[in-house]
């Protein structure tokens, strides 16, 4: 099953529900669909929901996925000139314990952080 996302915006916020099974390459295509609302509605927050993604991403895919929304992100704000933070609510093994995918792209300039929980998350 490919992944598949929901998206509601409202006061600055948009919400990202997102489900199936984890590839790198529909990763990337939902991120790709989460920046352009994220234009359309210049959104200043993102919290993406990705507890029903499961799977078992490689530290590779981590690095590629984190070093790809660092670059599309930084895309963005130079073509949009909006600068949203993420915020990634995901359950372990999709979510990594070390934060390396969070890592890569921090240090390529996004703003980014993963949580266990929403409530978490939305503080």
């Amino acid at each position: 099953m490919s992944l598949q996302q929901e998206m509601h915006f409202e006061s600055g916020l948009l919400r990202v529900e997102a489900r199936g099974e984890f590839s790198l390459d529909e990763a990337k295509r939902g991120f790709i669909e989460v920046l352009e609302a994220v234009a359309r509605y210049e959104a200043e927050k993102v919290l993406i929901d990705g507890r029903k993604v499961t799977g078992k991403p490689e530290v590779i895919e981590r690095f590629y996925y984190g070093v790809f929304a660092a670059e599309e992100t930084s895309r963005l704000g130079k073509e949009h000139r909006v600068f949203p933070r993420f915020a990634y609510v995901l359950h372990e093994p999709v979510r990594d314990p070390g934060g390396f995918g969070e890592y890569v792209a921090a240090n390529r300039g996004m703003i980014i952080k993963t949580f266990e929980n929403p409530e978490e998350a939305i503080e």
